[in-house]
């Protein structure tokens, strides 16, 4: 029989074991955080500003856009390339076989539950 002495030791002892990994957690925790914070620095330093840089404004107008016609014939083409791959892709011929010890627990379920019907009825 446990006693009230062995019982408290216990929770001590789950307490205490607790708190240290707790506490190793915690230490982990703080040391990765103050080796990102360290690199962080470091990589500041090491990058020197940017220098300031002149904007001359000028208007210099750039014309980004496709032409209607143009966009109309890239995308038919890439319609019929798209087309034509997926037309070369088959479908592959995939029969699931069930089984013969899923099939036969079926059989074996199935006989059960009416013989268990039969014998509710008192037909058996």
């Amino acid at each position: 029989m446990v006693t009230i002495a062995e019982f408290i030791e216990g929770l001590n002892i789950t307490a205490l074991g607790v708190t240290v990994v707790f506490a190793v957690l915690t230490i982990l925790a703080l040391v990765l955080y103050f080796v990102g914070w360290l690199e962080r620095r470091i990589t500041e330093r090491e990058t020197p500003a940017p220098a300031p840089v002149k904007v001359e404004e000028t208007k210099v107008e750039e014309k980004n856009e496709i032409p209607p016609r143009d966009l109309a014939i890239i995308t038919a083409a890439i319609l019929a390339y798209t087309a034509e791959k997926a037309s070369q892709l088959r479908p592959l011929p995939f029969k699931r076989k069930v089984s013969d010890a899923w099939r036969l627990y079926g059989i074996q379920t199935t006989m059960e539950e009416v013989e268990d019907f039969n014998y509710e009825i008192g037909k058996w």
